[in-house]
């Protein structure tokens, strides 16, 4: 299992209007051209699975192109990618694929390519949920690549001694390797190594690899960092970041993450308890071993400093201005509630009332193809912001406050993801806006001063209250009925808040309701999993509006 991080849940950092279907489109995409070995000139995408049924409505054609063009997600020239393709010589083609069986994950794509130099390749892609992606199978052949850290692709003929030419390569150049995998059909006959590594691997090392004649060639794919780049620009620390680090000090930070990569919301509990710690504070001391053990920096603090400043945009512009979607389902909505507020004829309180109107205008925003946070996704990015803002109105935090508020969603998005799903493809709505909902529910007890188990008993509520949700975005769009959730998502996290605060307890504790939540959205039919070919998605009046715009 991928070891998650702060960005692994707040976050990535996008362009809407999906997480599964636009941003890890796009990594899929971008990392395919990685594996080419000159520039792409032309590429066929067949689309799987959900992906055959939402292709347009989720901006996924775009992103596509996008990440073959080497974009990165947060890049608000995604919108123009057909027109940069052609710019660039890149041909492109869709072949949607609804009746294929042949796939595992619900979110499948295969890229089939050809380079400036002739060569040709295919490539099997999953886009597994909030924005991140894997590699399953190139040319045929199942490999296992995420792209979270650097990786080396290397073509091979399968004979003795491959393996330990290229760990030599790279050992005298400093670079260590953190997992090694080798794949083939046959002995003896054609093999990919894939490799992980802690550092960046430079021309020199990519020579060396080559220079052993049983190598074909060797790709490298830049690990994704994500949306914590900036942070070194902004002065961030490099105490303790020493890539050549002693053994005993990599030894020392390895057993700290140990010690604090949580399994589940007891051993969480169980830590804050004994070390008198808020989940915010447990959580940011394991990104911060996290980063220790990997030889790098903590970015945290400016990562939630930015990731903070993307949600206060998303969440204020269409309250100023309205945002048409890509779609043509929403735009306004923000505008018509504050309108409402501002004639005294809104029917909740204050704070409610700025938690919904938030919620909604950052589903504008992602609706639009504008920058968000995907918190956990992009389809639920509008719910942490929205009770967040609330509370600031009401409360008057500070963005300090707020921070601490994310990195407490952070722990329960990372507890929920660890052990369930947050992938509407492969759980519902339940998986995206009740565990957005959960996460918030959680930091709204930590900024009222509740204990960490009543944040775990806020957060369990959320997940309760919203268990059985299906998924089913209207013409595959992240609109409708997608930006009412958001606003039924923030009120169902303060409400949760509320009942822990009074210290009303659960009897069916947060690890069980996890557990049952994950059951529950992998029994959901396909036609309720993200598809818009069931739920309100299936209504006559949604059919009739496909029908109307062609979707």
């Amino acid at each position: 299992m991928a070891t998650l991080g702060l960005t692994d849940i707040i976050g990535p950092i996008m362009v809407g209007p999906s997480s599964s279907h636009t941003a890890g489109a796009l990594r899929i995409a971008f990392m395919a051209r990685r594996l080419c070995l000159a520039e792409p000139r032309s590429v066929e995408f067949r689309l799987l699975g959900s992906f055959a049924h939402t292709l347009t409505g989720h901006g996924t054609d775009k992103a596509l192109v996008a990440g073959m063009l080497g974009l990165a997600t947060d890049d608000l020239r995604i919108r123009d990618s057909f027109e940069l393709a052609e710019q660039a010589g890149l041909s492109f083609r869709f072949t949607t694929l609804p009746d294929a069986d042949d796939y595992e994950h619900p979110n499948t794509i295969d890229i089939l390519m050809q380079d400036a130099a002739g060569n040709k390749m295919s490539v099997r892609g999953e886009s597994v949920g909030g924005g991140a992606a894997v590699i399953r199978r190139i040319d045929g052949i199942d490999v296992y690549v995420t792209g979270e850290s650097t990786s080396i692709v290397v073509r091979q003929r399968d004979v003795a001694g491959v393996l330990a030419h290229i760990a030599q390569s790279l050992s005298e150049r400093g670079v260590n390797i953190a997992t090694t995998r080798m794949y083939r059909e046959r002995r003896g006959d054609t093999a990919y190594t894939v490799l992980e590594t802690d550092q960046d691997v430079d021309v020199a090392a990519k020579t060396a690899i080559e220079s052993n004649p049983a190598i074909y060639d060797v790709r490298i794919i830049p690990g994704d960092a994500g949306s914590a780049a900036p942070c070194a620009s902004a002065g961030a620390s490099d105490e303790g970041c020493d890539a050549q680090q002693s053994a005993e000090a990599l030894d020392r930070a390895l057993q700290r993450f140990a010690n604090l990569d949580f399994a589940s919301g007891a051993d969480l509990l169980a830590w804050c308890e004994t070390n008198g710690a808020s989940l915010s504070e447990a959580f940011l001391a394991r990104e911060a071993a996290l980063a220790a053990s990997l030889g790098q920096a903590d970015t945290s603090k400016c990562y939630l400093d930015l990731a903070l400043s993307v949600m206060k945009r998303a969440a204020t512009q269409p309250v100023r201005e309205t945002l048409p979607s890509m779609g043509g389902l929403l735009g306004g909505e923000a505008r018509k509630l504050t309108d409402l507020r501002a004639r005294g004829e809104a029917l909740c309180d204050d704070q409610l009332s700025a938690a919904m109107t938030y919620a909604m205008a950052v589903l504008e925003t992602n609706a639009s193809m504008g920058r968000i946070v995907a918190t956990p996704t992009a389809g639920s990015a509008g719910v942490l912001p929205g009770v967040l803002l609330a509370l600031q109105d009401s409360k008057g935090f500070a963005d300090e406050d707020l921070a601490r508020g994310i990195a407490t969603a952070a722990a329960i998005g990372y507890l929920i993801t660890r052990n369930a799903t947050v992938s509407g493809a492969e759980g519902g709505c339940q998986a995206e806006i009740g565990s957005a909902a959960a996460m918030a529910a959680a930091a709204a007890v930590e900024l009222a001063g509740g204990t960490p188990a009543q944040c775990l008993n806020a957060a369990g509520n959320a997940l309760t209250n919203m268990m059985g949700l299906v998924c089913d975005p209207v013409a595959g769009l992240v609109e409708v009925p997608c930006q009412k959730r958001n606003a039924s998502g923030a009120a169902t996290a303060l409400v949760s808040a509320q009942i822990a605060l009074a210290g009303i307890g659960n009897l069916v504790d947060f690890d069980q309701t996890v557990t049952v939540m994950d059951k529950v959205g992998r029994s959901l039919p396909f036609e309720l999993r993200e598809s818009a070919l069931g739920g309100i998605a299936a209504a006559p009046a949604a059919c009739a509006w496909c029908a109307q715009c062609g979707a």
